[in-house]
């Protein structure tokens, strides 16, 4: 299992097209992803629940990936989060 933290650094946050950019972004991966923020814990790839997050920028979450590719996925959820990739 790989777990990080991570601060949300896109403009925006995390409104409706960067929820579903970072939904496709974690299901491209086979391991189990999950976003933590709040006592609250979704699966990264539910668009549904990443909306029930309301992120916006600045605020801390936890990505948690346990899989195969686990590392790999939460590398590049990080660069997501970060604004390194639109």
């Amino acid at each position: 299992m790989t777990k990080r933290n991570i601060q949300v650094k896109l403009e925006s946050g995390l409104e409706a097209r960067p929820v579903a950019l970072l939904v496709q972004e974690a299901s491209k991966y086979e391991s189990s992803i999950y976003i933590e923020c709040e006592g609250k814990r979704v699966n990264a790839k539910s668009i549904m629940g990443m909306m029930s997050l309301g992120l916006d920028t600045g605020e801390e979450l936890v990505v948690v990936a346990e899989g195969t590719d686990e590392q790999t996925a939460v590398n590049n959820i990080e660069r997501f989060l970060s604004g390194e990739v639109a």
